[in-house]
């Protein structure tokens, strides 16, 4: 009784005393609307609301008594109860006695945990067993990432051969192209891994899925653009769900790459002659090659049981358990920022973390964990299951469609708007209940002052020019904590799910900056740059000159776009940037006959080149086909 009476009356209202107040909210209940400001907090020393209000109140009653009944209700309702409340704390339900038809049966499972491990919560026995989490922790990390060198590790979307004009003039900047063999591990999940924006391969897009261009020959040929941890994966040398070691070697040029299907993933494939390859075989340098994540994963969770079931520590202490167990899982096995983790990020993302989530407890998670202390196991299941959903969002969010939050992302990809429509219906449920549950203890003006006042910073942030809005995921879990700070059930799993998406959010990216720019949010995306055109169509190209004399053209660059800064032409043939320079043609002798061909052209400034047009396609029988509008 003492326990529930000390979390009970954590907020206090301004009014001086239980009676007092209850006069004055009578008096005022009987005044109407224009009494309802002064009861929301006005000093006793200041005028009777009466006197400040009353004529505007009294002109809008008389002008229209309909409508000031209605206002009047409304805005009674929006207060709630005067004065305020505290709504009653939750009841075990594994720990009362319930009644049906007419018998009365007590369950008592939550005491019964109590009783048998209260020798199991001593201060001391916490402490060592702290240590010993540590230095299990410690292991479990070397293992997982200091046994094999670090040049070893590679990520999921690591590749030979980089996108568009990345490798330079004719791939010089990506070279050797063959006679080279590098042993690699590669950490669990990269199938999972995909492309965030759209790319061409030959006259194909690929989007939302790992790149993989072949593998379908019997040698299991990839292109060098083509993921190396997915590649391997499919072609057979580690499952996706414990990474792995092997060896990649690059076999040089190679023609007509073959799709395939195995493991779950799916490879294109290109039907023209591409400068570099590769193929893979077992590694026999490398040991101690299984990513430990599942096992980590396992661990922790069993120590998060743990602490609610067995050791019960203060409710503070189980949050900064919670708190760094979440974050250093994320930042060191499920999530890490590169691999092998780079501690010094980790840290640097730890400290703030610690401060936000300190005001996470001030403002929400002091009014609702301790008021479960009388039941460690439905408090570990409301806390734990959203919790570890949160912090796995990666996993967990998958399937969702969504992957960030801008408009041109949620068009793009198939099933976004729909996810993001149900995703909004299901956040205002959740949200409406949420504000019944406030409005019944008379903070709903309170907290509806606040989050106006935020939804107007947003909004005028939203509109700085140069700048995009960006929500991260960090960033909701930061402006929806201050609202479920209240002893309910619903409460406690919000809690749980939005530690650990904000955990998820900090460890695996970083603080990133609500306001970005265009640039940094578009990545390897095409940028808005302006597109040559070629003067080479179905027209003028005659199919009936080899292709050894043939040539192709495009047209000169208007004054317009030359005073923007581009001074010359980027041209790809079959994915290889082939030409930099200011001429407005381009032999094709160096071709092979009988393959198709695919041509696309940008401006560029410097040499640097901007956004590349869709291809242009020439096929073995001659037809020219041009390319299809926008950028690549």
């Amino acid at each position: 009784m003492d326990q529930g009476l000390r979390y009970s009356s954590s907020r206090e209202t301004t009014v001086r005393s239980s009676d007092e107040r209850s006069k004055f909210e009578a008096e005022a209940s009987e005044q109407g609307l224009y009494d309802l400001p002064g009861s929301l907090g006005a000093s006793p020393h200041s005028p009777p609301p009466s006197t400040r209000f009353s004529k505007l109140a009294d002109s809008f009653r008389a002008q229209s008594p309909r409508l000031y009944h209605v206002a009047d209700r409304v805005v009674k309702y929006i207060r709630g109860p005067r004065p305020k409340v505290d709504l009653p704390n939750p009841v075990p339900l594994l720990g009362r006695t319930y009644n049906f038809k007419g018998r009365r049966f007590t369950i008592a499972f939550e005491p019964a945990i109590i009783r048998i491990t209260r020798p199991l919560t001593a201060a001391w026995l916490f402490v060592l067993l702290v240590a010993a989490y540590i230095i299990s922790f410690s292991f479990l990390v070397r293992a997982q990432w200091y046994t094999i060198p670090a040049s070893s590790f590679v990520g999921c979307t690591s590749v030979y051969w980089t996108r568009d004009a990345g490798c330079g003039l004719d791939g010089s900047l990506c070279a050797p192209f063959s006679n080279s063999s590098f042993d690699f591990r590669c950490p669990a999940q990269c199938s999972s891994v995909v492309l965030q924006n759209p790319r061409l391969v030959g006259d194909e897009s690929v989007d939302f899925v790992p790149l993989l261009v072949g593998g379908g020959d019997s040698q299991r040929t990839y292109r060098a653009d083509s993921f190396i941890c997915a590649s391997a994966i499919q072609a057979g040398l580690f499952s996706d769900s414990t990474g792995g070691c092997a060896s990649v070697n690059l076999v040089g040029n190679f023609t007509n790459y073959l799709p395939t299907t195995a493991f779950g993933l799916s490879s294109i494939g290109f039907p023209s002659v591409f400068p570099m390859s590769f193929r893979f075989s077992p590694s026999n340098v490398l040991t101690h090659c299984t990513d430990l994540r599942t096992p980590a994963l396992a661990f922790n969770i069993c120590i998060t049981c743990l602490l609610f079931l067995v050791l019960r520590p203060k409710a503070i202490v189980m949050w900064w358990c919670l708190v760094c167990i979440g974050f250093w899982h994320i930042a060191l096995f499920s999530q890490p920022q590169a691999t092998p983790p780079p501690l010094d990020v980790a840290f640097g993302a730890f400290l703030p973390t610690l401060f936000v989530c300190y005001g996470f407890w001030r403002v929400a998670v002091r009014f609702t964990l301790p008021l479960f202390a009388n039941a460690p196991f439905e408090a570990m299941i409301w806390y734990l299951a959203p919790y570890w959903t949160g912090v796995l969002t990666n996993l967990t969010m998958d399937q969702i469609p969504i992957d960030r939050l801008t408009a041109a992302d949620i068009k793009q990809q198939p099933g976004g708007v729909v996810a993001l429509i149900i995703i909004v219906l299901i956040l205002l449920v959740l949200v409406i209940n949420q504000i019944r549950v406030i409005r019944k203890t008379g903070w709903l003006p309170y907290y509806l002052g606040w989050y106006i006042l935020g939804g107007l910073v947003t909004l005028v942030l939203a509109l700085l020019p140069g700048l995009q809005f960006r929500l991260h995921h960090y960033i909701i879990s930061m402006a929806l904590f201050p609202g479920i700070g209240f002893p309910t059930r619903l409460s406690a799993i919000y809690q749980g799910f939005l530690l650990g998406m904000f955990l998820n959010g900090v460890a695996a990216f970083g603080f990133d900056s609500i306001l970005q720019t265009a640039a940094s949010l578009v990545g390897d995306g095409t940028t808005g740059s302006p597109l040559p055109t070629f003067l080479t169509n179905s027209t003028t190209y005659n199919a009936s000159i080899a292709l050894a004399n043939q040539t192709i053209s495009w047209h000169g660059m208007p004054t317009a776009i030359a005073t923007q800064g581009w001074n010359g032409f980027a041209l790809l043939v079959d994915d290889v940037e082939v030409y930099v320079g200011t001429a407005l043609n381009y032999s094709l002798a160096a071709l092979e006959a009988g393959l198709p061909h695919f041509f696309r052209l940008a401006y560029t400034t410097g040499g640097a080149p901007g956004d590349f047009t869709m291809p242009a396609t020439l096929w073995p029988n001659g037809t020219w086909v041009g390319p299809l509008p926008g950028a690549s």
